[in-house]
């Protein structure tokens, strides 16, 4: 923010979004919410004030919400897009903008570069219209909405909340400061559930955390649910399109192991089938439990934009990527960490279980699995340099081995991705939303994974410290 993120630059932006939309019917409305960051209600507003200067409609959220949320109000209110302010799960001297088109998902990279092109054209002719979001109101072109309620209704056509309700579970939410506060007590209150909630209030600062549901950030949630007493924790991102889960011990599941549970759940407990999308970067496990559920399993791109768009094509039962966002048929093809939480709720009153012998009970059919993902974080000003340097060392001498095991296969679409065997992959990529390189493995147990890490750095030359995500 105050660099790239600008009122000058979300006001061009926004100018393209509105000369993407120019052939769209004139009543055609656009949703605009925003998050919990610095001054983030104030950029939507700079967004309803362009789409209104161009004579469109808007449906402007009075309020802090969930990405997934205002995506929800694009499809019920049958909006041409949205526009949503916040940088998600990046910390909080980030900021951006996503556009998410009539079908509520993540823009297709056809899209993006549509919306690309009409943006070079504003920065060039200096195209942008403005009004004030006063006069914007008084005419009717800006509504203020609480979208609350639409959202709510959806939910309750997915997940059986009146039995979560009626089921005494004492669940732990953590929103870490972000848009999500209050979502998971508001869907189940009215029964004997009861939901305490951490980092509820908002604080655009995040209270000093990366606003991402992975340990280390999630340390004060642990430390109350191994207090006792709760049945489940659920810990959103900023826009709580992510999830992180702790079981009742609070032992914290790592993402790949989430999307395990979740789809197990869907097959096992609900019975569902269909084909399922996953990214990369994310577990094996989906594919043994595809073939024992007869779900074709299919590895994509990281990313939404590639998860969702092929959701749509195939009448895909789930999508999950790394980070901890998934989609679920029925719903938008979007990440959504709300419904994520509450599926494990669900899971939990369906089976009369606790979420650790869960665990034990699906680690069986899948087999032993372990993973890790270390960041290794640059300066702005250095990244670029180093994604080239790690281009080039890929492309001219790609590794024929990870310390002592020999490689099997390859992929270098995005990232370069190397198999050791069935059971065992080694993954860097540099990250597209911060100045991160990323390394991933998965393998058959946490002493093999940390092995392969420490070869496949020495390999790639990577030194210095960094932050280690997994279980």
């Amino acid at each position: 923010m105050a660099d790239d993120f600008t009122y000058a630059n979300v006001r061009a932006v926004t100018q393209a979004v509105a000369q993407y939309l120019a052939a769209a019917p004139a009543e055609g409305k656009v949703v605009v919410g925003h998050d919990t960051r610095f001054s983030a209600e104030l950029f939507a507003q700079e967004v309803a004030r362009v789409l209104a200067a161009n004579s469109r409609q808007v449906l402007l959220s009075d309020r802090p919400s969930p990405t997934q949320v205002s995506a929800w109000l694009v499809v019920d209110r049958q909006a041409l897009g949205g526009v949503v302010v916040t940088a998600s799960h990046n910390p909080p001297e980030f900021n951006g903008i996503k556009y998410k088109p009539d079908y509520g998902g993540s823009a297709s990279p056809e899209v993006t570069a549509r919306l690309e092109e009409e943006l070079a054209l504003v920065l060039a002719g200096d195209l942008v219209r403005t009004m004030a979001i006063e006069e914007a109101i008084s005419q009717g072109l800006v509504e203020l909405v609480d979208p609350r309620p639409w959202y709510r209704a959806q939910i309750a056509r997915l997940v059986q909340l009146d039995q979560i309700k009626g089921a005494g579970l004492h669940i732990l939410h953590d929103p870490m400061y972000g848009s999500g506060a209050g979502y998971i007590t508001d869907l189940v209150a009215g029964g004997t559930t009861r939901v305490t909630e951490l980092h509820s209030e908002r604080n655009p600062g995040f209270g000093g955390l990366h606003p991402e549901p992975i340990p280390p950030n999630t340390d004060e949630a642990a430390r109350v649910l191994r207090g006792g007493g709760f049945d489940l924790g659920i810990i959103n991102d900023g826009d709580a399109d992510r999830v992180g889960i702790f079981d009742e011990k609070g032992s914290f599941i790592d993402q790949l192991e989430v999307a395990t549970l979740l789809l197990w759940h869907l097959c096992e407990n609900r019975k569902l089938r269909g084909p399922v999308e996953r990214s990369l970067t994310m577990t094996r496990r989906l594919d043994i439990l595809g073939q024992h559920y007869s779900c074709p399993v299919e590895e994509l791109q990281v990313g939404f934009k590639y998860l969702g768009t092929r959701m749509r094509e195939v009448d895909g039962l789930f999508a999950a990527e790394e980070s901890g966002g998934f989609a679920f048929r029925g719903h938008i093809p979007e990440r959504d960490g709300i419904l994520s939480g509450l599926f494990f709720a669900e899971m939990i009153v369906m089976t009369g279980k606790p979420l650790s012998e869960l665990r034990q009970q699906v680690a069986e059919l899948v087999g032993p699995h372990a993973y890790a993902r270390r960041d290794h974080r640059f300066s702005r000003e250095s990244y670029f340099g180093a994604r080239e340097k790690l281009i080039h060392r890929m492309t001219v001498a790609p590794p024929q081995a990870v310390g002592s095991e020999p490689v099997t296969a390859t992929r270098s679409d995005d990232g370069y991705k190397y198999w050791m065997g069935e059971d065992s992959w080694v993954l860097v990529r540099m990250s597209g939303t911060e100045p991160l390189m990323r390394v991933y493995c998965e393998s058959t147990s946490s002493e093999r994974v940390q092995q392969l890490l420490n070869d496949f750095e020495s390999e790639l030359g990577v030194v210095g410290d960094h932050a280690e995500h997994g279980g």
